[in-house]
């Protein structure tokens, strides 16, 4: 079994998307972001022009975060998102 390949690259800091091209849209990123830094466009197989500010202002950093309940605040949700089942048992 192959590894899948990785979009970042490991740095002494904030990782780096490094292979834009290999993001698979399978949301994880965003789902471990701590910092709720991420989007993760569906659109994913052709780069997206981005408005920071407001991006920022829309609230859509980590929303698929918030979305499946792994938030303090959002952690009601845990039990409706199924897509783990995707994956098998």
């Amino acid at each position: 079994m192959s590894a899948r390949p990785t979009v970042f690259d490991k740095t002494d800091g904030i990782p780096v998307i490094a292979r834009q091209a290999d993001c698979q849209t399978c949301f994880l990123c965003e789902l471990y972001c701590p910092e709720d830094a991420l989007f993760v466009s569906p659109f994913a197989d052709v780069p997206q022009d981005v408005d920071l500010v407001a991006l920022k202002q829309s609230a859509v950093m980590g929303s698929y975060r918030r979305a499946v309940g792994w938030t303090n605040e959002t952690r009601e949700r845990r039990g409706v998102d199924h897509s783990y089942l995707l994956f098998g048992h």
